[in-house]
């Protein structure tokens, strides 16, 4: 866990690209979302309490939108000194289309985003790089992964590997997007080089089975090879179904996710599972009681549309 000091600070790693939400050629909703973003968010809401300090590493361009996401990250208490600013590079674009049921659709323009840049510099040059030793936890996903090519990996994988031989915390979300990667060989192996690094393992269930499994795959057998996963700490998400929490040395333990009266929009489900189950295992909870607040969190998500929702929506759950 983190280094003895009065703020942790946490450091997510990842793209944040501008979001539109509606009907094509009809009224669309513009913000701004990512995964690694609106964990970063829910966790400074959620790790508030705990004096939990959060930046946010990825790269921006010199434009008018990045600006605008940089002033509202602010305004959620999201630390900007460890965003790269890429000049002539822009922020990546998604659309969200959601069905009558709550699923999503997603369409993306990011190829050209700045945050695929960010290592882009001369080696131990970017911030995340020239300042890891003032880092308590890093957190990263599948599809920070998958933005970078293979040398900026190596170097992200680096700066994991610095935390973990002082004793920091790395956690490693696996959100795997197919499309995001050339083949499935090459996922497969960036995963494992990441799940040897990481501390904390945040699985989703569904994405496992998607990546590793191969059409035939047992449900259960999929569950216990990520439950094997080389970390002292692995939670398995499962939807609707009980989180399972794996800590080395202690019982499997079965955690009751929470039922809602309706599933409005499940964008960032996960996301805010991850930040508040990180803001309460770093504030000093227990993994289960720390899953218990993600799976809280989690479910008053789904009940709002878009991936961030309204502070004053979840003002219980940060007191």
């Amino acid at each position: 866990m983190p280094r003895n000091r009065t703020a942790p600070r946490v450091v997510s790693f990842g793209e944040c690209m501008i979001e539109l939400q509606g009907e094509a050629f009809g009224t669309m909703h513009q913000t701004f979302g990512g995964d690694t973003l609106n964990t970063a968010v829910y966790l400074a809401r959620c790790g508030r309490r705990y004096g939990i300090e959060v930046s946010y590493a990825t790269g921006l361009g010199d434009d008018g939108l990045s600006a605008g996401m940089m002033q509202r990250w602010a305004e959620e208490d999201i630390g900007l000194d460890f965003v790269r600013r890429v000049p002539g590079r822009m922020p990546g674009l998604y659309l969200i289309e959601v069905d009558p049921g709550g699923e999503r659709r997603f369409s993306y323009w990011r190829d050209q985003s700045a945050a695929r840049a960010y290592f882009d510099a001369p080696e131990g040059h970017t911030p995340l790089e020239a300042r890891a030793d003032e880092i308590d936890a890093l957190y990263f996903s599948g599809i920070s992964l998958a933005i970078l090519n293979p040398a900026a990996r190596e170097r992200l994988w680096a700066v994991a590997q610095q935390l973990r031989t002082r004793g920091a915390t790395v956690v490693f979300d696996n959100n795997y997007r197919p499309r995001l990667w050339p083949d499935v060989a090459t996922t497969r192996e960036a995963f494992r080089r990441s799940l040897d690094l990481a501390s904390i393992a945040l699985l989703t269930l569904d994405d496992e089975l998607a990546l590793w499994g191969d059409g035939t795959t047992p449900l259960d057998a999929q569950l216990d090879r990520s439950l094997d996963a080389p970390c002292l700490e692995v939670i398995v998400k499962r939807g609707s179904g009980s989180t399972l929490v794996r800590v080395t040395g202690q019982p499997l333990t079965d955690v009751p996710t929470e039922s809602v009266p309706r599933v409005v929009d499940t964008t960032a489900a996960g996301d805010s599972f991850a930040g508040a189950y990180l803001a309460a295992r770093l504030g000093g909870a227990s993994a289960v009681d720390a899953a218990r607040a993600g799976n809280r969190l989690a479910a008053r998500v789904v009940q709002y549309r878009g991936a961030l929702i309204e502070r004053q929506a979840m003002a219980d759950l940060m007191a």
